[in-house]
């Protein structure tokens, strides 16, 4: 892994802090202050492609990059706030269902988190 790789996959995979690209480049030109957007781009992409980090696709949203380990998502559907969250594997039922083995599942449950619920309550 080359230092870019290497620092990208820290904060990505070791962090659990669900970052966008732009901001682990601001976090990236902290500590190599002449990296490039593309650089940032690109090795995202290669670590997404080698399977060492997940991309969190939400419509209407930047890509935000996860961990690998198994889990899910809660999504606030007002502010966008990803949350880790461990719901029972369906690997078994999905499997049963198809009659066969699929490549993979990313479950995402949209919610109001409790700070959007708080103001909605306000209004």
């Amino acid at each position: 892994m080359t230092k870019y790789e290497k620092s990208i996959y820290n904060m990505v995979a070791v962090h659990h802090e669900h970052l966008t690209a732009n901001r682990i480049y601001e976090r990236l030109k902290e500590e190599y202050p002449k990296v490039v957007r593309a650089t940032v781009y690109n090795n995202l992409n290669k670590l997404w492609e080698m399977g060492s980090i997940q991309k969190v696709c939400i419509e209407g949203m930047p890509d935000r990059y996860d961990s690998v380990h198994k889990h899910d998502h809660l999504v606030c559907h007002k502010c966008g706030k990803l949350t880790d969250v461990s719901f029972e594997d369906l690997t078994a039922p999905i499997r049963s269902h198809l009659g066969e083995d699929f490549l993979s599942y990313d479950l995402k449950v949209y919610y109001l988190c409790p700070k959007c619920r708080t103001k909605k309550e306000q209004i």
